[in-house]
């Protein structure tokens, strides 16, 4: 039923937002693509056709991640594959009888731009998003 793509972004969680932002533009050659308020604390960055997001771990998005990264806080929030086009109650059933619990779909934008995505948790606890397109 599922059939990945490409992973379509990653979330990178931080207590140094701006630095880590210079470092995927200036140096590894990332473009800002998008940047919320300082109170939600997210950028977004173009890295081929696929977005590296940087929270700021004192915004919004990065409060809700925990602490900030160390041995008890993860700098890593969810990876973000995107998948074949599939009918959102037939995926969301398909999940549920494997077990997985998962969230209403949502509009969300990634790499692609704006699109239907769902979240889920996998077998380790890893939280994976799905964009259905």
């Amino acid at each position: 039923m599922i059939k990945p793509k490409r992973i379509d972004h990653i979330v990178l969680r931080t207590d140094r937002y701006p630095e880590l932002i210079d470092f995927y533009c200036d140096v590894l050659g990332c473009v800002l693509e998008r940047e919320t308020s300082a109170e939600v604390g997210l950028a977004q960055l173009r890295a081929g056709d696929s977005l590296i997001d940087i929270v700021n771990v004192d915004g919004e998005l990065g409060k809700a991640g925990g602490p900030s990264p160390s041995e008890e806080g993860n700098n890593v929030d969810h990876f973000c594959l995107q998948i074949e086009p599939v009918g959102e109650a037939a995926l969301k059933a398909f999940l549920q009888e494997n077990g997985v619990e998962v969230e209403d779909f949502q509009d969300r934008y990634g790499a692609q731009g704006l699109g239907r995505t769902i979240y889920l948790k996998d077998i380790a606890g890893n939280t994976v998003e799905l964009s259905n397109g």
